[in-house]
């Protein structure tokens, strides 16, 4: 977008230079499964379509009012009764790219977990390019706290000149323990510091998530499997908090079902997918807690106050 001398321009929307494609395996439905990444149109955002169901409308619309399960993962739906699952590390990674307009084609019920984080995705995005569109992109902008939660488990989104996150876990697993992270997100901190973070879970619970329709497609290919004291996995942990990591990236994930990127911060202690889409549907219940604001082009501010200050005349 184009601006006069001094005042900021408006940054753009971003969608796909290219359609990608990848294949890979639900985590917990453990199906084999095909997803194409398209570009799409300005003002559409994310939409998912199940290219595998005919006869009925496959378009699900990645927004917090579609969300129809979160146990263990987000799941989404539309009136139809078509669903998608496991949406969360995917939505991190077009959230962390700076994705506004895409199609999402799956072939099946669920994304695919590839190795258990966003790397892949965002490895995928790179790949197939990334253009502007002539749309300025909003941003959701937090006017005042909200809260949901309780003292086990909470979370809350506070006014912030930027996006920034704070999370908290804490595990009876001396493995895990007590972790902290904090993250404010600029100039590809979602990329270094977060997306390579995988999804975890504990040996002796493998049998009964799976006896209730969960976690069969996982191995240590795609997740970290904690044993007592011990992780089993060959290569270790990706960073020394992995763990909390992972966190922050599904709420990065499941917070971008609100439309756009976010204005302000977000503190998580314990919490996860369902308390995260519980804050969702708090905050936008308050007409007072938040706005819909064009995201301003800081830094081709600054260049143009610069250039003004270079040419104005002694």
């Amino acid at each position: 977008m184009k601006s006069v001398k001094g005042e900021a321009a408006y940054v753009r929307q971003r969608t796909l230079k290219s359609a990608i494609h990848c294949n890979g395996i639900g985590l917990h439905t453990g199906t084999k499964v095909s997803m194409t990444l398209h570009p799409g149109d300005p003002d559409t955002g994310i939409v998912f379509r199940r290219t595998d169901i005919s006869g009925s409308d496959t378009t699900i619309p990645a927004t917090w009012r579609n969300v129809v399960d979160d146990r263990l993962c987000t799941s989404l739906g539309n009136d139809d009764g078509v669903c998608i699952g496991s949406i969360e590390h995917l939505m991190a990674a077009l959230s962390g790219c700076d994705i506004d307009n895409a199609v999402v084609e799956v072939n099946g019920p669920e994304v695919p977990v590839m190795d258990g984080s966003a790397a892949p995705f965002v490895f995928l995005i790179e790949c197939a390019g990334v253009v502007e569109q002539e749309r300025p992109r909003r941003a959701l902008e937090i006017l005042k706290r909200v809260t949901v939660g309780n003292h086990q488990r909470r979370a809350s989104l506070a006014p912030g000149k930027n996006f920034s996150i704070s999370f908290e876990i804490e595990f009876e697993s001396p493995v895990i323990a007590r972790q902290e992270c904090t993250i404010i997100f600029a100039n590809g901190t979602f990329k270094s510091d977060i997306c390579r973070a995988r999804t975890f879970g504990f040996e002796h619970e493998v049998t009964k998530l799976r006896e209730t329709g969960f976690a069969r497609g996982g191995s240590l290919d795609n997740a970290i499997v904690v044993s007592g004291d011990n992780i089993l996995n060959q290569g270790g942990l990706r960073y020394d908090n992995e763990f909390v990591r992972h966190k922050v990236l599904d709420c990065i994930g499941d917070l971008y079902l609100c439309g756009g990127p976010i204005l302000g911060h977000f503190h998580g202690y314990r919490s996860g997918h369902s308390v995260t889409h519980r804050l969702l549907k708090a905050l936008f219940a308050d007409d007072q807690a938040w706005r819909y604001t064009p995201l301003k082009d800081d830094l081709q501010a600054s260049e143009n106050r610069q250039a003004a200050s270079v040419q104005a005349p002694a």
